[in-house]
Order: C-alpha cells, then structure tokens, then sequence
C-alpha cells in the first residue's frame, strides 16, 4: 500500500463506523512502533507531527523521508499517513512542500473570518498536491508546544462556513482537552457534537486529546461522526515507564543493556502495545 493521504481511510471509517488513530511520533522509536503496530494489525494509520516535534526529528521533509524509507524497509501493507498536528500556517506550508501528505492548519486563535482565509489558501495550495487538510473550529483545552488553552466548544455554524471550504476532516472543539485529564472534567459535550455532526454532514470529524477520555465516551464519539482520534500523551507515558522500569531493574548494566538500542527497546515495545491497544478502541483493526 503506498504512501497515502487521508481522504480514502477516513472516508471508510465514516461510512463504516469506526474511527483511524492518529499517533504523534516523537523520536525514531515512536516511527517503528507505531509502523509495526499497524501491519500487526492491520490497521489504516496516521502518523502526527506537532511543531516541536518537526523541529526536533529535522523537519518535514526529513521526517517524511524517514517514514517512507521505514515502509519499504519494514515491507508495510497498511496505509499510512503522514499529518501535521495544530500546525501553524507557517507550518503546514512548511509540510506541504517537506512532503507530507496530510496537514493540519490550527486557525483557531484567529477570529472565523481569519480562520476562513487563512484555511482557503491552504486548502488551495495543498489540493493541488494531492494533500489532505484538517481545520479546527473551537480551541482544544490544555497545552500544546508550549501554547496553552482552556478550551472551548466550536460553534456548529462556524463549523460549516468552515466545511464549505473544502476540506477534507474536521477537528472541533467539544470539551475535550491536551495531556492529562483533570479529575473534575466534565466529559464531552455529545450534543455539540450532534449539533456539528448535522451542520457538516458526510465530513469526518476529529476528535483531539484521545489520551485520557473514557473508553465508552470514545465509542460514543465515534457513533456520532467522530473518524480520527487522536492519541500522544498515552504513548508516552507508556514509553516513559518502560524505560523507567528498565533502569530501576539495574538492566542497563547487565551485558550490553547501556547501548541505546537495548536502553530504547522497552519503550518502543510499550508504545507499540499502547498503540494497539487503541486500534482495537477504535474498531480500526483489520480495515486496511
């Protein structure tokens, strides 16, 4: 299968009901795992890159290049996807021409008009490349790159002026927040949703700050629109303990256990586990 946009899995997982993963890679670990995951599986995969994160990995084109090569090396089947997440209009011009191909522009600080233009010209630029676009309606709660927000809900009728545009997913704003989530959370907001859902029609929404949320408000999520989530700060907590347990157990002294491979090892298998872990969560297992 090759290197694919977004268009035809999440269109699949509309129609049918169950919802593709997005998992935010983070180092070359994160690109291994979650590319294993998916053939194991069987599962249509996105793989996301914040800012931070492009900038740490060597920026999109290398990122892209690193995901490519990986798939021929690892003889993957699935489709997968590369995307951007909350990218800055900076960033996902950046992407578009680095080689990806599927890009989010995050105009959600911006007021809807802003937002509108700033999405049109994207959706533009990256349609004549055959790339995906996802926008954003409604700031999603917590912190991302740095950038902190208490979230809000999307408006269902900014939701439409923005799905007139064109593009190809949806993420907005239902309560849903970035990293942990607070003991007094509230839960999603399903009548927004509903509302979003009605004004949008066939148009996949997405659902930000997968980490966290409840299992069966996930399946909810999923039965009411929702066909991407997404997922990061489970998969690294998961990769974190690994490694910690890894280290506490005295293993990087035993033998070869100091080199980074062995040292890494833990935590790529944990967010490979993690990972499948959601693909089963979100019904996506044997689509591919």
């Amino acid at each position: 299968m090759p290197y694919v946009n977004a268009k035809e899995m999440l269109t699949d997982a509309k129609k049918n009901h169950y919802a593709v993963g997005h998992f935010n890679l983070n180092n070359m670990e994160s690109v291994r795992a979650f590319l294993l995951a998916a053939e194991e599986k069987k599962s249509p995969i996105i793989l996301g890159v914040s800012g931070g994160t492009a900038k740490y990995m060597g920026g999109y084109k290398t990122i892209a290049d690193m995901v490519r090569d990986f798939m021929d090396f690892l003889k993957i089947t699935v489709p997968v996807c590369t995307h951007v997440d909350h990218g800055t209009y900076e960033e996902a011009l950046a992407a578009i021409e680095g080689g990806f191909s599927s890009v989010m522009f995050d105009g959600s600080k911006y007021s809807i008009d802003e937002n509108i233009e700033k999405t049109r010209h994207i959706v533009e630029l990256a349609h004549a490349k055959n790339i995906t676009v996802e926008a954003e309606v409604g700031a999603i709660g917590g912190e991302e790159d740095g950038r902190i927000s208490m979230g809000e809900c999307a408006d269902p009728e900014q939701c439409k002026r923005i799905a007139d545009l064109g593009i190809d997913f949806l993420a907005a704003g239902i309560g849903n927040i970035h990293g942990k989530y607070p003991a007094n959370w509230p839960g999603l907001r399903f009548d927004v949703l509903a509302a979003i859902q009605e004004k949008t029609g066939d148009l996949p929404l997405v659902l930000h700050g997968g980490s966290g949320i409840p299992d069966e408000m996930v399946r909810k999520a999923i039965t009411l629109g929702v066909s991407k989530v997404n997922v990061n700060t489970e998969c690294q907590i998961a990769f974190t303990e690994a490694t910690r347990k890894f280290i506490e157990e005295g293993k990087d002294r035993e033998g070869r256990g100091f080199t980074p491979r062995a040292l890494l090892a833990p935590g790529l298998e944990a967010t490979k586990a993690k990972c499948i872990e959601k693909m089963e969560l979100f019904g996506s297992v044997g689509r591919a």
